[in-house]
């Protein structure tokens, strides 16, 4: 028996999520770190090359048009299923993007650029939405933990490729001074590279449990452009509110305030359109209020415990990241030894880690590996706060790095797990868009304030801190264990 399991690792359906990760890992650090090197080069000022970084809400609201995937299927490609289908030409207008991104200049066109690279970020979080369901859909939740542990490998390795990887070919071909020819090549071999995943693809089998058979893709499609049309508005509402407060409790109020009325004026926007029936009640209904029902009838009393638990689940990870570069900066390491421990050898770390995360979920079950990864990532924040109290010496720098890279890649992989067990078959695009996007949401939004806690309490004590945060999770984990596990 173990060595079957062990042995799947290796199998077919492992191996092409491999690739498929690959594929989802790859653009995103095109549309950030890289993106970000590239116009800086250009001459770009800092505060506009941040700017860019709104393309990214792209993965923060990609569950407003996961239903879209579910329900919609492609005529012309019908004979490959629903997944194939989407996930092809999703993949080829990634490829189309890029390739239009490296014909830009943002030296003479910087709009041209910005609009090519959201592109590439919206089919990128589209892309991302189409494998979490082919991966959920592909084994059973027992197998799921060789699956998740691939899939984060494969995009870990994207992500070296797409962010370390774009950045040495550059580096080769002569990034010092500004020549666009050379970002031209870069981003032109990141759309070769995207072929992998087109190969993964079509050697597979679709592994949709359902025919999709819509009569109302008109309405879908309506529904789509109109949801894109709330979130850019949800984007411009949130831009233009500004307010700044010396206190820092006070500035979470408020940002925590500007998110609400966003949310609540596309809410209403929605709402209206509805009620003029200029989006059709039903289709609605069917697409995002169901999704909601489903997972609320099968867990009940308890769904908010577990969302709770989602939201939760990574906060003393993303808090405690967000601070560790400018950490190794202050501590006096250089800027290539962060390059090489922290962005090279911590991808690695990282895959190690998910490997791990995944193998423990599929001997020892799902709940099990949720709470060990919870307790290892929170913990190996107290290894930074031990790093922050001694001598500057690369080989402690290496051993806290890997420690955290192992931890976190455990953790994603146990919560990927832990998330595909959460979802219904009906609704596997949907939900898990939508839990994915729950799990960054207030992490992400503490995280905004890290700088000026660490001005407060220092290094040391904010590390403890973020290791003190992990500890609700645990109790949540337990608890959960007991009122609605997942095996």
């Amino acid at each position: 028996m173990r060595k079957k399991k062990i042995s799947f690792f290796i199998s077919e359906k492992p191996l092409k999520m491999l690739m498929l990760g690959f594929s989802s890992g790859l653009p995103i650090l095109l549309v950030f770190s890289t993106l970000s090197v590239w116009l800086s080069k250009a001459g770009v000022a800092r505060g506009t090359i941040t700017l860019f970084s709104w393309a990214g809400f792209a993965y923060a609201f990609k569950f407003l048009w996961s239903p879209i995937v579910d329900k919609i299927n492609i005529s012309f490609f019908s004979k490959m299923g629903q997944r194939r289908s989407w996930l092809l030409i999703v993949q080829i207008l990634i490829i189309i993007s890029l390739i239009l991104t490296s014909f830009t200049d943002p030296q003479k066109n910087l709009k041209i650029t910005a609009i090519c690279i959201t592109l590439v970020a919206f089919f990128s979080a589209t892309q991302d939405i189409i494998i979490d369901a082919f991966r959920i859909e592909s084994v059973n939740q027992n197998k799921q933990g060789p699956l998740s542990s691939m899939y984060i490998a494969g995009y870990r390795i994207g992500m070296l490729i797409g962010g370390a990887g774009s950045l040495w070919l550059a580096s080769y071909w002569g990034v010092e001074q500004y020549d666009q020819s050379v970002w031209k090549k870069v981003y032109l071999t990141m759309a070769l590279l995207m072929l992998i995943g087109i190969f993964a693809n079509i050697i597979s089998k679709d592994p949709s449990k359902f025919e999709i058979k819509s009569k109302n893709t008109m309405q879908h499609l309506r529904l789509f452009f109109i949801t894109i049309l709330s979130v850019f508005i949800f984007i411009y509402l949130y831009s233009i509110i500004q307010k700044s407060y010396n206190d820092n409790f006070l500035n979470f109020l408020f940002t925590t305030f500007k998110l609400a009325l966003c949310f609540i004026i596309c809410g209403t926007l929605m709402y209206t359109l509805t009620k003029i029936r200029v989006i059709n009640k039903n289709l609605v209904n069917k697409s995002y209020i169901e999704p909601i029902k489903n997972f609320i009838i099968r867990y009940g009393k308890f769904a908010v415990v577990i969302l709770l638990l989602i939201s939760l689940y990574r906060i003393a990870d993303v808090v405690m990241g967000v601070m560790a570069n400018l950490f190794y900066l202050e501590k006096g390491y250089s800027v290539s030894e962060i390059a090489t421990y922290s962005k090279f050898f911590g991808v690695f770390a990282t895959i190690l880690g998910g490997v791990l995360g995944g193998y423990f979920a599929f001997k020892f079950g799902t709940m099990k590996a949720l709470f060990l990864g919870a307790l290892i990532a929170s913990m190996s924040n107290l290894l930074f706060a031990w790093l922050a109290n001694v001598d500057t010496n690369i080989k402690f720098l290496i051993m806290v790095i890997t420690a955290d890279n192992i931890s976190s890649g455990f953790a994603g992989a146990a919560f990927v797990v832990y998330l595909s067990g959460l979802t219904s078959i009906k609704f596997t695009a949907t939900q898990y868009a939508l839990f994915s996007s729950l799990m960054l949401f207030l992490p992400k939004l503490i995280a905004g304030y890290s700088g000026s806690w660490v001005d407060v309490m220092g290094y040391q004590n904010y590390f403890i801190t973020t290791a003190m945060l992990g500890l609700p999770v645990l109790i949540l984990i337990i608890w959960i264990s007991k009122i609605a596990p997942i095996k």
